[in-house]
């Protein structure tokens, strides 16, 4: 019987990422690349190989709170910023498969230095938005 707990708690010790390391991951590398910056400086700013930041990014190794801390520090958020969003684990993980725009769009929109130019496409944006609102309303009276 005490075997049999050993190898129970053996394998838990072992269990590989779960759910939540792939979405810390994902977090990472969300904020890496609105910062613009490549896998390999986040790894030379943490004091991590490469090979070794990828597999925190792919959700591949878990992170320790001490390297979690040092890398929420190199991409300027607090720790919290990891685990916000985590609501479901499915929900954590899946992403739309148009998720690279997002990220594309928020970085390029946060590199453009002129601050009317920012408010002119956030116009333009909710303008976007509203014209297909209105499409839509018109192609099925019942949505609103």
């Amino acid at each position: 019987m005490k075997a049999t707990a050993q190898n129970a708690d053996a394998g838990r010790r072992r269990s590989g990422p779960q759910d939540a390391d792939r979405s810390i991951g994902a977090r990472i590398r969300e904020r890496r690349m609105m910062l613009h910056l490549t896998l390999l400086e986040l790894a030379d700013i943490t004091d991590v190989t490469y090979q070794q930041m990828h597999k925190y990014e792919a959700g591949i190794h878990r992170i320790s709170a001490g390297r979690l801390y040092a890398i929420a520090w190199a991409l300027g958020v607090k720790v919290d910023y990891f685990f916000q969003e985590m609501t479901t684990v499915a929900a954590a993980i899946e992403q739309p498969a148009h998720h690279h725009m997002h990220l594309e769009l928020a970085s390029n929109f946060l590199s453009i230095p002129n601050y009317l130019h920012q408010k002119a496409i956030c116009r333009l944006t909710r303008t976007l938005k509203d014209q297909d609102a209105g499409l839509a309303a018109e192609a099925d009276p019942q949505v609103s």
